[in-house]
């Protein structure tokens, strides 16, 4: 399995700390977030393909420098278009015919990768209160392991299952085209609705979800329990 992490991100609002070090860098209990995330991957990720675009060349540098997985290549996102441009300028680098993607700022339970990388295709999901800041999975059954579609940020009261960015796809998630959204971006989650309506597409609670994505969450991570982090 092929395992993509998205670190293109500017990380604004973790500003002024990502002025000088791309967010995916930012120590967290001593270990960049991106060495969390990649320490955690499941055994079956045998290569790792990192997409980056902003302060890429200390991404490079990290990755030259870890032991986790030996086999890894960075591709640039020359112009940020959104997650699903930046899955699909992995397209000529993937090997394997499963991929697992990852956001590269937020920390999982290394026991809920193992979980989702099992199934054919799949999606991380985490409840939450407040359902609309989040994208929100709406399963098909009433034992919420199939997902029936996303809806982004929905006007509703929680508490719901939200998307947390971790998502185990086919290889033929390239065949999709997608459309510009309202964002003016392409989104990975037209993706992962085309692709559950042509075939079963699981949905995994997760139990461990840690988000950084404020210098505010960033700072209570440096006390957290990250013990479901580690394999």
């Amino acid at each position: 399995m092929d395992a993509i992490v998205l670190a293109a991100g500017l990380g604004t609002r973790l500003r002024p700390h990502t002025l000088t070090v791309p967010k995916p860098l930012l120590p967290v209990q001593g270990r960049p977030i991106l060495d969390w995330i990649i320490g955690a991957l499941p055994p079956e990720v045998t290569r790792l393909i990192v997409v980056t675009n902003y302060l890429a060349v200390q991404v490079d540098a990290y990755l030259a420098k870890q032991t986790h997985i030996r086999d890894w290549t960075t591709v640039r996102q020359e112009v940020p278009r959104g997650t699903g441009d930046a899955l699909r300028v992995c397209k000529p680098h993937v090997k394997c015919e499963q991929l697992l993607v990852l956001n590269g700022d937020d920390l999982y339970g290394a026991a809920d990768l193992a979980k989702l990388a099992s199934k054919p295709a799949g999606i991380l999901a985490h409840p939450v209160a407040e359902p609309r800041n989040f994208g929100v999975l709406f399963p098909k059954n009433d034992d919420r392991t199939i997902l029936d579609r996303l809806v982004e940020k929905p006007d509703m009261d929680g508490p719901a299952l939200a998307n947390i960015g971790a998502y185990v796809f086919p290889r033929s998630v390239f065949d999709i085209e997608l459309t510009l959204s309202k964002r003016n971006e392409y989104e990975i989650t037209e993706a992962i609705d085309k692709l559950a309506q042509l075939a079963p597409f699981h949905v995994v609670e997760a139990t461990f979800w840690l988000p950084i994505g404020t210098v505010e969450a960033w700072n209570a991570a440096q006390t957290a329990d990250l013990s479901k982090a580690k394999r």
